[in-house]
């Protein structure tokens, strides 16, 4: 088995190097894999870093994404490049454990796609006021689109490449953190069977964050809302030849 391992990257030169050791020692011994650094164009030298420091190691992949700036973008573009049988995405400050990656890996093999959430029994966040404010979007998120997935802005998953690409991928992967909404949601609707992992979410390790998390919220909210109103007059098509959509399970270790 192959893992693609994504990291979408925007001002991350303080740690991409670290975070790409970090992710080969915890990649089990039985598991290929690649790691794919997707570059928004930063301008601190991040795609140069990552470029050097894949030079001599053909596992590694440095991508230079022109064009507006954009986390789900990013994303697509990685998988996109990728070739292993499962993809991984994960937040390039250390905010998201390398140190969780083969439990991931593990249970996805029981899975199609398997979420870190911060809100599963065992799950939790060093910033407690994000914490909270996240908690509370949730509730909203879980109510209006009728999900029962507790963390839908996590953003750190790993998935079955196939099923991922039979995804609407072109109405999923564009915006920021918003991205991860949507294919969650359309992961349901397409049948594919989620489990939620807790997970411990840590203050990031260099350098600032990019965006402000109450106004993001507020433009999550319109989005919410239209996949709301698209539940209520039409059923998805099932991609993924499973039309149930099965809700998530939560796993506490």
């Amino acid at each position: 088995m192959k893992v693609s391992v994504i990291l979408p990257t925007y001002n991350e030169a303080g740690n991409i190097v670290d975070l790409i050791a970090a992710i080969k020692i915890q990649i089990p011994a039985v598991w290929d894999y690649e790691i794919i650094v997707v570059d928004d164009n930063s301008r601190d030298g991040t795609f140069d870093l990552a470029r050097k420091t894949c030079a001599d190691d053909p596992k590694v992949n440095a991508i230079l994404r022109s064009g507006e700036p954009s986390l789900g973008g990013s994303i697509r573009t990685g998988i996109d490049a990728a070739t292993g049988d499962y993809l991984l995405v994960m937040d390039t400050d250390f905010t998201h454990r390398p140190e969780e990656i083969p439990g991931m890996l593990h249970v996805v093999q029981i899975a199609d796609l398997v979420s870190g959430s911060r809100f599963c029994p065992g799950g939790n966040m060093a910033d407690s006021t994000h914490y909270v404010a996240s908690f509370l979007y949730n509730l909203f998120v879980r109510f209006v689109i009728r999900t029962q997935i507790q963390d839908n802005l996590g953003g750190f998953w790993v998935a079955d490449a196939a099923l991922i690409r039979r995804l609407p991928l072109e109405e999923i992967f564009f915006g920021y953190g918003d991205y991860y909404i949507r294919l969650l949601h359309f992961a349901q609707y397409a049948g594919m069977k989620l489990i939620e992992l807790p997970s411990q979410y840590c203050q990031r390790n260099s350098g600032k964050s990019k965006s402000n998390f109450f106004n993001l919220l507020f433009r999550y909210s319109g989005m919410v809302l239209n996949l709301a109103w698209r539940n209520s007059g039409k059923k998805f098509a099932a991609t993924t030849g499973k039309p149930t959509p099965v809700l998530a399970r939560r796993f506490a270790r």
